[in-house]
């Protein structure tokens, strides 16, 4: 098969790695890519957000398969584009995309099933958004309503700090000046993944993602500093409720609205004495869960993932080893604020990939045959091993073995299992 997979960063290095160890995958095509995943695919030059652009080229170049990683090119219907240009596509329509796209949207699904979330309300106007908060117990979460790369939300244990929020929001801070408040949910957070083709829904595993940039989880929300798998948290019993509860009835309802979903579904729960609410849906992997869920996976993940995409998840299976990972980010001093870009880095050559470990890129670029960071979560270095404590051990010794002055990572990701 020819694949294509759509996007540049952690989440699509992860991916291509993995594709390319099933013997399916005879020539991998990654747009735009990066520095690390050009040292294993090709990378094209394609701008992922033009649909029809990236038809005509995928038609021209015989793809036969297209993995759509990012949330961007989902949300502005590129999915449906190529579909409709005849090719095969793991990756929900635009309609189905609203699930990320719009917080609110969810909680109308969610309100129509009666699965378990967070209270919340929906603003437009600042006054009134204010006015309720005031007027509510804390802490709160402010959301906006759409796409934020992770950083648009906020934990506020205090009016002023709810109120900070609310004014970035509205000022367009994430690029939309609509905002959801939610009650806090007290529990453990995970992360659930599926995928979906419209009718079946097939368990793809669990992790635990770190968002906070500071250890212990402290600091400001992050795309995510770190990521395990799998979620001790997520037992069977909280993953079959996840799916009878929240799961299931979601796709259905979708399914009755005439926009079935199809493709990826993380599914993020907040857990408390066994019980399961839903805290949001993304319509993709999240980074740098996928990561942790690839190196798991292996060669499998394309076969499963071409069966979605091609409505055959219902004879799909998990063969899952017995092992753990885990993903330790490596990001640039300042992120997730101001951060300073073209940082030389090295020292990858020193980490074996034969001892279970392999770092996916996220932003990074090579200038004048250096390998330099050009963002703000720059590496995602991965191990697997036959317990949670041996992956950490080997991801933070590969860490050590990485030269990148400008970067920085947290020491403590796993800590809530370990």
């Amino acid at each position: 098969m020819n694949i294509l997979i759509l996007g540049s960063g952690g989440r699509e290095h992860a991916l291509a790695w993995a594709v390319l160890q099933n013997p399916k995958c005879d020539r991998l095509v990654v747009a735009p890519g990066n520095a690390g995943i050009a040292e294993l695919a090709e990378c094209a030059a394609l701008d992922i957000l033009d649909g029809a652009a990236v038809a005509e080229w995928a038609c021209e170049e015989s793809i036969d398969f297209v993995i759509v990683g990012p949330e961007a090119p989902l949300v502005l219907g590129v999915a449906d584009t190529l579909r409709d240009a005849g090719l095969t596509v793991l990756g929900p329509s635009v309609a189905a995309a609203r699930l990320e796209a719009s917080k609110a949207f969810t909680k109308e699904i969610c309100a129509a099933v009666g699965a378990p979330t967070a209270a919340h309300a929906r603003f437009d106007d600042p006054d009134a958004a204010r006015a309720y908060v005031a007027d509510h117990p804390l802490p709160v979460v402010v959301k906006a309503d759409g796409l934020a790369a992770g950083k648009g939300v906020t934990v506020a244990e205090t009016r002023e700090a709810a109120e900070a929020a609310l004014a970035d929001i509205f000022d367009g801070a994430h690029g939309t000046a609509e905002v959801v408040i939610e009650a806090f949910l007290q529990g453990e957070e995970a992360s659930f993944f599926c995928l979906v083709d419209g009718e079946d829904v097939l368990s793809l595993g669990s992790a635990q993602d770190h968002k906070r940039v500071g250890e212990g989880d402290t600091g400001p929300n992050t795309g995510g500093m770190g990521a395990y798998s799998p979620a001790p948290v997520m037992t069977p019993e909280v993953e079959r409720r996840a799916l009878d509860e929240i799961v299931r009835p979601t796709m259905a309802e979708m399914a009755r609205r005439g926009t079935p979903m199809r493709g990826v579904l993380f599914v993020g729960l907040m857990i408390a004495e066994g019980r399961p609410s839903l805290v949001e849906y993304n319509v993709r992997f999240g980074d740098p869960e996928c990561q942790c869920l690839m190196m798991r996976l292996g060669g499998q993940a394309l076969d499963l993932m071409l069966a979605c995409a091609e409505g055959r998840l219902g004879e799909a299976r998990v063969r899952w080893a017995d092992d753990h990972a885990l993903c330790v980010v490596m990001a640039a001093e300042g992120y997730p604020g101001p951060y300073a870009k073209g940082g030389a880095i090295g020292g990858l050559d020193a980490v074996a990939p034969d001892d279970g470990t392999t770092v996916f890129h996220a932003g990074t670029a090579m200038q004048d045959g250096r390998l330099v960071a050009t963002g703000g979560r720059v590496l995602g270095v991965t191990a697997r091993g036959e317990t949670l404590r041996t992956a950490r051990d080997r991801a933070y010794a590969a860490v050590d073995r990485i030269d990148w002055v400008d970067g920085f990572c947290r020491r403590d990701i796993g800590w809530r299992a370990l």
